[in-house]
């Protein structure tokens, strides 16, 4: 992502995001807002998930992902890659810990991005202390709804079941986490794609541990906000799906009434059993609304069974009100007219998709991060409900006729107001855009005083 015409003066920035398509997504935003401001850039890229962007549908394997011994280090060693310029500082994702780990070898300047939300990295640093106290690993079902109180700033609504699942048996997994999240809090910075207004008082917390935290997000927005302003177009976002876009589905919402349609997306890794996805069918029909549902390949039954697996007051109901498609433009839906609610997996991206458009959400997480995002989204921000732990097609009904109809307007005016804030925040004089520049300033000055 080499931008042409640019000052020999100006620092080299390696990115390196973690290969999957969300977090791949996110760094790509970060890089071209970083190339906007003037600095030289090149995006490391695994082959597998180039791969996946090329061709869409390839699986990873996931033993081949990253290669310790691949060219990273030759990249960012003096004796590097020849034609290669010096690589002046590293902007690494945080859950790599290979590319903070090689930085720090070869005495480059680290800064880290994590694409998740911030209550999320936060409760990922406090579980030392919650091993410590006796809350982890958590015991059992009964224990689900005790209170986790060795999370500052938490400590009054986070149950144990608003943590993910490896929060439930004392393992590798549960451990890396917690020590990949305090290493977060090292190098020269962490960059985050969220912003002040959203969550405030976790970042309060967070910069007791490190002072140089950078929210520049909705990155989206601040991307699409900073490219309007500059007179540039955004690049088709399309090219960065993993899965072949299905745009009908825009012109299937031109037909429809204004916030009038649920729409329905697990995010790209989710997989769920038929009996799950049949009972999320059965509550969307049953409740009278019309659906928007992105069903990616091998989520639905297998096409030789459709004719005798689907009830035909599913096929009825969803030619009458639904439109299912196997992948949708996201951004693009989210901000269409004729949508009223997201029935989402919470991940950190969507979460943010969805409060930039005033989107009220439905959240049913799946893993990592998505659990504590759904609290966070009911009973903390109030942009909607939180369905963890539950999949029932009366209580999806329900669900949605509360987030449509019998709760519309207060979800509907917290969300809007989120909204609001979310755009403040990336326009001129904003805290997003001010980070933006204080980041961009902080690795030139990196780059002077190092001798570059």
């Amino acid at each position: 992502m080499d931008k042409e015409e640019k000052p020999q003066t100006s620092p080299h920035v390696l990115i390196f995001p973690l290969p999957t398509q969300g977090n791949v997504n996110s760094m790509l935003k970060l890089a071209e807002l970083l190339a906007l401001a003037g600095l030289n850039l090149t995006f490391l890229n695994s082959d597998f998930i180039h791969e996946q962007l090329v061709t869409p549908m390839l699986f990873p394997d996931s033993s081949n992902m990253w290669d310790s011994n691949s060219g990273l280090y030759r990249m960012v060693s003096r004796t590097g890659i020849p034609e290669q310029p010096r690589v002046d500082c590293i902007i690494a994702d945080g859950g790599l810990g290979i590319a903070v780990d090689v930085a720090e070898e070869v005495g480059i300047p680290v800064i880290q991005f994590r694409a998740i939300s911030a209550c999320c990295i936060w409760a990922f640093y406090a579980v030392p202390n919650m091993i410590q106290a006796g809350e982890l690993p958590i015991k059992g079902k009964e224990d689900m709804d005790r209170l986790i109180t060795n999370i500052p700033g938490m400590e009054t609504f986070l149950r144990c079941r608003d943590l993910p699942s490896f929060c439930r048996v004392m393992d590798s997994t549960l451990q890396r986490t917690a020590k990949d999240a305090r290493k977060n809090f090292h190098g020269h910075g962490l960059v985050l794609n969220t912003f002040e207004d959203l969550e405030g008082d976790t970042l309060s917390h967070m910069r007791t541990k490190s002072p140089n935290i950078y929210t520049v997000g909705p990155l989206h927005l601040h991307l699409r906000t900073r490219l309007f302003d500059s007179n540039r177009t955004l690049f088709n976002q399309s090219s960065n799906n993993v899965h072949e876009v299905d745009r009908s589905c825009l012109s299937w919402l031109d037909k429809q009434p204004k916030g009038s349609v649920v729409y329905v997306s697990f995010g790209s890794i989710a997989v769920l059993s038929s009996e799950q996805v049949f009972e999320f069918w059965f509550g969307l029909v049953n409740s009278g609304k019309r659906f928007l549902w992105v069903l990616r390949p091998g989520i639905m039954p297998e096409k030789g069974d459709e004719g005798n697996n689907i009830p035909v007051e599913l096929i009825k109901g969803t030619k009458e009100r639904g439109c299912i498609v196997s992948w949708a433009p996201q951004e693009e839906v989210l901000g269409h007219g004729a949508i009223g609610g997201f029935l989402t997996h919470s991940g950190s991206n969507s979460t943010l998709e969805s409060v930039v458009e005033g989107v009220p959400m439905i959240c049913w997480p799946y893993f990592a991060d998505q659990q504590i995002n759904s609290r966070f989204v009911s009973q903390v921000w109030g942009l909607g409900l939180d369905m963890k732990d539950l999949c029932d097609r009366h209580i999806v009904e329900k669900m949605v006729n509360d987030l449509m109809v019998e709760r519309r307007d207060e979800f509907l005016k917290s969300a809007t107001k989120m909204a609001k804030l979310a755009g403040q925040c990336v326009n001129v004089g904003g805290s997003s855009y001010c980070n933006l520049d204080r980041l961009v300033e902080d690795i030139k000055s990196m780059n002077i005083s190092l001798g570059k």
